[in-house]
């Protein structure tokens, strides 16, 4: 095979350790997918991917129990000033979320968005009230490397496939799942739709990952869903992160062992019952 690219001559990759073969493999599997073990082995030496979570309401870092809204804890007034810190640490990537945009439908917390992006180098990504491509175009031009969609993912399928092929590598499937059904509207209602059936509808399409979060466990500190992750994973070619519950050292390592490409970690780091040094440790295998 002749061309240009990273993987267009295979005959360069012989001489490499069999673990090498197989991401190429796996890449020729599943053309245009990201493959996050080819990403470990350029960006870190991390076996899972930890994404400190930033929830926004109000133009404050807070967090909710189970998406509840009237179960709010704020933990910061200054949402730039908390991505610092999380990056100071030694975070690599930052997940943020809209609250009042979920809820709204529409990107609420600008200001906030901005002047994370503004103040850290590392990739953020965020979700929360992104349903138009006015609101898509807007905010990959803010700086934010990805962003997550799940509402209108699940709403109107083909707007979202348009919006994936316009912009490739740049878009994740956020699938929000109470019992196994999907939640949508920032958790306010739940769908007859399972959660691996809406992943399936989008098979082929080029998304950077999914985002998959257990409502049940999310805030509450008692360990994520293994099996729902795992059988998520096991469903679609994409990258899957992990979302809720995620408290422990332990939690990481065998989220690990599944293997999933990431966790988002929240309560447990501003409750300071995990520190993010000792999370990357254990996603590291330290």
């Amino acid at each position: 095979m002749t061309g240009s690219g990273r993987y267009a001559r295979p005959l360069r990759w012989v001489a490499f350790p069999l673990a090498r073969w197989r991401v190429v493999c796996h890449i020729v599997r599943f053309p245009g997918a990201p493959d996050r073990r080819a990403r470990q082995t350029d960006r870190s030496s991390e076996l899972v991917e930890v994404w400190p979570a930033i929830d926004l309401r109000g133009g404050r870092c807070v967090r909710l129990r189970q998406g509840d809204y009237g179960q709010e804890t704020v933990f910061g007034d200054d949402p730039a000033a908390m991505a610092r810190h999380w990056v100071d640490l030694g975070a690599e990537y930052l997940h943020l979320v809209d609250l009042d945009g979920a809820r709204e439908g529409k990107p609420a917390n600008l200001p906030s968005v901005r002047a994370i992006v503004e103040s850290v180098d590392v990739p953020c990504e965020l979700g929360g009230g992104i349903r138009d491509e006015e609101s898509i175009g807007m905010l990959l031009d803010a700086g934010l490397q990805r962003l997550v969609i799940g509402t209108l993912a699940l709403r109107d399928p083909d707007w979202f496939r348009r919006m994936c092929r316009k912009h490739p590598g740049r878009l994740v499937l956020g699938i929000d799942a109470r019992d196994g059904r999907v939640a949508t509207d920032g958790w306010l209602s739940t769908s007859d739709v399972a959660a691996v059936d809406l992943a399936g509808r989008f098979a082929g399409e080029p998304l950077a990952a999914l985002v998959y979060t257990d409502i049940a466990t999310d805030g509450m500190m008692a360990g994520p869903n293994l099996a729902a992750n795992a059988a998520m994973q096991a469903a679609v070619e994409w990258p899957v992160v992990a979302s809720g519950g995620v408290s422990t050292e332990e939690d990481i390592v065998r989220l690990a062992a599944v293997p999933m490409a990431g966790c988002i970690i929240g309560r447990a780091l501003y409750e300071k019952t995990l520190t993010l040094p000792a999370a990357l440790a254990a996603a590291r295998g330290i």
